[in-house]
């Protein structure tokens, strides 16, 4: 067997994001039968959900064979168990995939009571229907191994369709990263604030972002021509001599976003920010964000970022785990998780 990548231990160290939770850490009643564990997708968010509930990560090995085969082991007992599996499936997509399955197979067979994947960011949810011949829907496809692995609840982070809900035989639980960043953009006091939407299928969270920061809002008209190539077409709505901030669920290659902008400050526009939940931010991403007209990227800790996106100053991570904690917190109690969001 090869060296582990990472062993899970119980630490008392806890990495943090840039941004601090705004509420202080949560002390609720801990027993040996409510536990968080996670893969090695990222580590340090599920540290920091730790620490915001007062707990400590639970034991788990996740070593490679030679041949790059994953091997789990569950170190700690969970029989009767409310437990936890924390993993984005960012990249590489497919490893942290089959982790997180063979974590949550390891633990239906350790007889754990009830078993709730949080998936902060869900790999494969833009492919959600059949918009060409012969293709799969392989958002579908991952909630079905996600269910046959063990799963009896999932816990999501805008994923790229609120549709993905329906995909799932299991109660799903979809959290929204808007409040952090709402909350972030508000101490801002941008003027003249304008939402805009990147896209029409974004219409709904722009709109939801625009009526919390009390702003107008605008949409992007763009035709794509290729799986990640997108031409902007033009702006629907006044956005002349207006500060702009784009939102949307991910950042992938940034350059329909650095587009947006453009076509944003063509239109007279002052500047432009853009924030989104999940920092994809593959390929030429951090080189298309530096050489932009952008102002600030703001994105969220739901997947870490590389070590060359760190050293941009334009992008700017906010922590979601006091988000993620009360939400945890909420399902182990039983108690409302929308409440949340009021």
């Amino acid at each position: 067997m090869a060296t582990a990548i990472t062993t899970a231990e119980k630490t008392e160290k806890q990495p943090m994001a840039d941004e601090k939770p705004d509420r202080k850490p949560q002390r609720i009643r801990v027993d040996d039968k409510f536990k968080i564990f996670c893969g090695t997708a990222n580590e340090p968010l599920c540290d920091e959900v730790c620490h915001f509930l007062g707990l400590t990560r639970g034991q788990a090995l996740v070593t490679r064979f030679a041949d790059g085969e994953a091997y789990v082991q569950i170190q700690e007992n969970v029989r009767g168990a409310d437990v936890f599996v924390m993993q984005p499936t960012c990249h590489p997509v497919d490893m942290h995939l089959m982790e997180v399955l063979l974590m949550l197979d390891a633990l239906k067979r350790a007889s754990a009571r009830r078993i709730t994947a949080v998936i902060p960011y869900y790999g494969y949810a833009r492919q959600d229907r059949k918009d060409k011949p012969r293709v799969p829907i392989s958002s579908k496809l991952v909630a079905d191994l996600l269910t046959t692995a063990g799963a009896h609840r999932a816990l999501v982070i805008d994923p790229h369709t609120a549709q993905l809900q329906g995909f799932f035989n299991i109660p799903v639980d979809h959290l929204f990263a808007s409040p952090v960043l709402v909350d972030y953009f508000k101490k801002l006091s941008l003027p003249n604030l304008t939402v805009v939407s990147p896209d029409a299928g974004g219409v709904e969270r722009a709109r939801f972002f625009a009526k919390k920061m009390d702003a107008a809002l605008a949409i992007v008209d763009k035709r794509r021509v290729e799986m990640n190539v997108a031409e902007v077409m033009h702006v629907i709505g006044d956005v002349n001599g207006r500060t702009c901030l784009v939102i949307d669920d991910l950042i992938d290659t940034a350059g329909t976003l650095v587009k947006t902008a453009q076509a944003l400050l063509d239109s007279g526009a002052t500047s432009v920010y853009a924030c989104c939940s999940h920092p994809v931010l593959s390929g030429p991403a951090v080189e298309n964000i530096i050489n932009s007209p952008l102002t600030e990227v703001v994105v969220t800790n739901t997947i870490p970022l590389s070590e060359a996106a760190k050293r941009v100053p334009k992008i700017k991570v906010l922590t979601i785990a006091g988000l993620i904690g009360r939400a945890i917190q909420s399902i182990h109690e039983e108690t409302s998780v929308s409440k949340l969001f009021l």
